[in-house]
């Protein structure tokens, strides 16, 4: 393998054992023939099965083949960032371990990036295998994403995509905690490009994306991207002030013309309303403060606790 390959494929896994062979496999027949040097990298994100056993049993017989281990389960998002920061390929490439999104594609994203685009990303245009509610949520999150952003991320969009040089200096050199790959990909700008591709049902084993982490990833998108969540409090703060002083103009013009407006559940409700604001703008306040507190704690984004070339501990970007 040349001293930098062109290409360096990350692969965040946690419990795939099912499928790290066979996406290796798929990987090496797609790439081998397109690329003038591969690079796998495997990010085991703190599997109980046998994941890293696996990915180590490839490496130790194939050197194009280089694995981590985290010292627990640090999520997707970190996962990525470790690979990309331990790649040394020319561009990188980043697709999920369980073979939804097809590997090669890949080879299609490669033809876009010597045309001249820094980032190219894989657009859905059809998902099989997937509920109606997967489905629907997510399109309506990356249309509400979309609205609400300050900057502009692709419809139909995972982290399956590949980034050239000058993409990669500048993703590497982004410090934030709470990371939102996408977005910040598509915050990067340089020339983008889409690759449409029909996305395929899991290949083995369960999702590691139910309700919650989705949820939880969409929150991170939206706290990263928007400040529509402050913004609204204010306007909705504003929208109940109207509104109190509107409705004590019409008690005071009530009591002049002697007519009994609203009783005691008038006023009770008022007050839950009142509360409920206060409680909602809070709680968007405080999602960006968490946020600020843990870019300001600076804790590492990722520990390594065992590779396939002996690296630990936080992997230094590769330059």
């Amino acid at each position: 393998m040349p001293d930098v390959p062109e290409l360096s494929v990350v692969i965040p896994a946690m419990n795939e054992e099912e499928n790290v062979r066979n996406m290796h496999d798929r990987l090496v027949a797609a790439l081998e023939p397109v690329v003038d040097g591969l690079e796998i990298v495997w990010v085991d994100d703190g599997s109980t099965d046998s994941t890293w056993e696996k990915v180590s049993e490839i490496a130790a017989t194939d050197p194009r083949v280089r694995g981590l281990s985290f010292s627990r389960n640090f999520g997707h998002q970190a996962a990525v960032t470790a690979g990309v920061d331990a790649a040394r390929g020319r561009a990188v490439a980043i697709i999920d371990a369980d073979l939804q999104d097809p590997p090669e594609v890949i080879a299609e994203m490669v033809v876009k990036w010597r045309e001249g685009y820094e980032v190219v990303y894989g657009q859905r245009a059809h998902r099989e295998g997937e509920t109606w509610f997967k489905k629907v949520s997510a399109a309506a999150f990356y249309r509400t994403l979309r609205r609400l952003a300050h900057i502009e991320i692709p419809l139909d969009t995972g982290d399956f995509r590949l980034m050239g040089p000058k993409a990669l200096e500048a993703y590497r050199a982004l410090p934030e905690h709470n990371r939102f790959v996408r977005g910040l990909v598509s915050w990067i700008g340089f020339p983008q490009a889409a690759v449409l591709f029909h996305r395929q049902p899991r290949a083995k084993g369960e999702t590691k994306y139910p309700l919650k982490t989705m949820l939880k990833l969409a929150l991170s998108g939206f706290t990263s991207f928007s400040f529509v969540p402050l913004r609204a409090a204010t306007w909705l703060g504003l929208a109940t002030a109207s509104f109190a002083l509107l409705y004590l103009v019409f008690r005071a013009v009530s009591a002049a013309v002697g007519f009994v407006a609203f009783g005691s559940a008038g006023l009770v409700a008022s007050i839950f309303f009142l509360a409920g604001v206060q409680l909602l703008a809070i709680g968007a306040l405080g999602e960006y403060v968490a946020r600020v507190f843990e870019e300001v704690a600076r804790r590492p984004l990722y520990l390594v606790k065992e590779s396939t070339d002996g690296k630990t501990g936080v992997i230094p970007p590769e330059r």
